[in-house]
């Protein structure tokens, strides 16, 4: 799934809000959310986008490929997070991991004052029948992990926005 319409320009304006700044996607789809991320992005800032599925990560690489803002990593985001290197400024997740699975590991990558932003909290046609138990008990996880401020969005697909304090 592509992020909602309603949901890009929110992520070009958090782009935004990091000029020269380092941002992550995991989840890169077939590039709906790095468009949007690299329009608010400015020339020094820089996107690494991690996609598990080649084929369809190809699609993102094709429109957006020639942008050397932009760092294309086709692997699992579970496994990516195992040796990532942070500090990031921005991470959108729009996949599994880093929201519903090593929470812990993905927000440990990011800098004081970074951001964090997922989508897809609202109940989706899409969705299989277990998974409102996960998005819940991310939900009720947020408020307490330690130095992070978030905010629960109910428009476009569902959002939450989080600081690092």
């Amino acid at each position: 799934m592509s992020c909602a319409d309603r949901t890009g320009p929110l992520l070009a304006t958090l782009a935004a809000s990091k000029p020269g700044g380092r941002i992550l996607e995991l989840g890169t789809g077939a590039g709906a959310g790095a468009a949007w991320l690299t329009a608010g992005m400015d020339a020094a800032t820089r996107l690494t986008t991690v996609e598990v599925d080649a084929s369809v990560q190809s699609i993102a690489r094709r429109h957006l490929g020639e942008d050397p803002r932009i760092e294309f990593v086709t692997a699992d985001a579970d496994t990516w997070l195992t040796g990532a290197r942070g500090p990031y400024d921005f991470a959108y997740v729009d996949c599994r991991p880093g929201k519903y699975l090593r929470l812990d590991d993905l927000l440990a990558l990011l800098a004081p004052g970074a951001r964090y932003a997922v989508d897809d909290m609202l109940p989706q046609a899409t969705w299989p029948e277990d998974h409102q138990p996960r998005v819940d008990g991310f939900l009720e996880q947020l408020p307490e992990v330690p130095n992070f401020r978030a905010t629960h969005i109910r428009w476009a697909s569902g959002l939450v926005v989080a600081a690092r304090l």
